[in-house]
């Protein structure tokens, strides 16, 4: 499972030693237990026995790991926790092989088991429950985005004719995932016609995705002989209709777990806590900042993003840890995003695992679940 960063990388920071990185990450696993400044003589405890390092010693080394910008010093008479730099060379360097617990993997296998005896007409109910998954097994916020329909790829389309000029499309996208949707004309059409331009789709365009499909009948219609053609009238119609839902375009923000964060003490600022819900209020705006984690490697299969604090481009996510990895419904098909979002001091190697893991799972499960045979 790799592990890619966001805006800053650690080869922007000072490299500490050996003896600096078992500090360091001795620092960062009691500030993630306890969330107070661990001080130099608690370390020197847990050192005794192994490098036999004084406090004195160990001051010193975090004094290095502070001018480093690895910690901070809240206050003068208090110990060392983490910046977001410190946190992010611990992420890219100091986690070792990440790896699911054994009570972990039976909470997801046994969650996962479950929805295989539910009773689910769309993909609609997965993503939901994988959402809760998530933020039950985080105890921090879980987000699952679905893939744009306006990306999906064709593998067959029909059109049904309903009253007071509505209009049933059903679509089915690779791998064989059915979408359903009703659309209101401005016109009416035939049965017949509505079939006839439902072939020459099929036939003309299969594998490809709405938008390519629309994008391509424009360019036929500006042909002189399509001009007059109905059928490439019809059917640029119909595929504009489909696919002109901004919730099309964007996909389907599933949210569970924000009351999680209400009681964490990361986020005691009233004032901030307020604008990070109202970020995750804003789905459109939540989407765009999930697709930016994506987008830098989205061709990598099994990547996980982790933008840290100030690593976020929106203000009101940086005293937060946002962990994502992409899932694809097939081959080549169109991508969604399973995310965590919590604070700073986040079970990295734990989340990283299950969130990489879980969009795995996530992919066989919902190809399977919503095939068409």
């Amino acid at each position: 499972m790799s592990v890619r960063d966001s805006n800053f990388t650690s080869d922007k920071i000072n490299y500490p030693d050996v003896r600096g990185r078992a500090i360091l990450s001795a620092i960062i696993g009691e500030h993630l237990i306890t969330g107070e400044p661990v001080g130099s003589k608690l370390i020197a405890e847990k050192f005794a026995n192994s490098y036999g390092l004084s406090s004195a010693t160990i001051r010193n080394v975090m004094g290095e790991l502070e001018s480093a910008g690895l910690l901070e010093q809240p206050h003068t008479s208090a110990g060392r926790v983490p910046t977001d730099k410190g946190y992010r060379f611990y992420v890219d360097n100091l986690l070792g092989v990440l790896s699911l617990s054994n009570e972990d993997l039976r909470f997801i296998g046994e969650e996962f088991g479950f929805l295989e005896s539910e009773l689910m007409d769309t993909p609609d109910r997965l993503m939901e429950r994988t959402s809760q998954l998530l933020s039950a097994l985080s105890n921090n916020i879980g987000i699952v985005v679905s893939p744009s329909l306006a990306n999906d790829r064709l593998q067959h389309i029909e059109f049904v004719n309903l009253s007071d000029k509505r209009l049933l499309v059903v679509l089915v996208s690779a791998p064989n995932i059915v979408h359903n949707k009703i659309i209101r004309l401005n016109e009416t059409y035939t049965q017949e016609e509505l079939d006839r331009t439902a072939r020459y789709l099929n036939v003309e365009f299969g594998g490809k995705s709405l938008a390519e499909i629309r994008t391509a009948i424009l360019k036929l219609m500006h042909e002189e002989k399509a001009l007059f053609d109905k059928l490439l009238q019809t059917a640029m119609i119909l595929c504009s209709q489909s696919i002109e839902d901004e919730d099309d375009n964007r996909g389907e923000v599933y949210v569970d777990g924000t009351s999680n964060i209400l009681t964490k003490r990361d986020f005691a600022d009233m004032d901030r806590l307020r604008e990070l819900l109202r970020t995750i209020e804003e789905k459109s705006r939540l989407m765009q900042i999930l697709n930016e984690c994506i987008v830098r490697d989205s061709s990598v299969r099994g990547n996980v993003q982790v933008v840290i604090g100030s690593e976020n481009s929106a203000s009101t996510l940086q005293n937060c840890t946002l962990i994502t990895a992409p899932y694809r419904i097939g081959e080549g098909a169109a991508i969604g995003t399973l995310s965590v979002l919590g604070p700073t001091r986040i079970e990295y190697a734990r989340i990283i695992s299950i969130v990489g893991y879980v969009a795995r799972i996530l992919e066989k499960h919902i190809t399977k679940e919503y095939s068409v045979n």
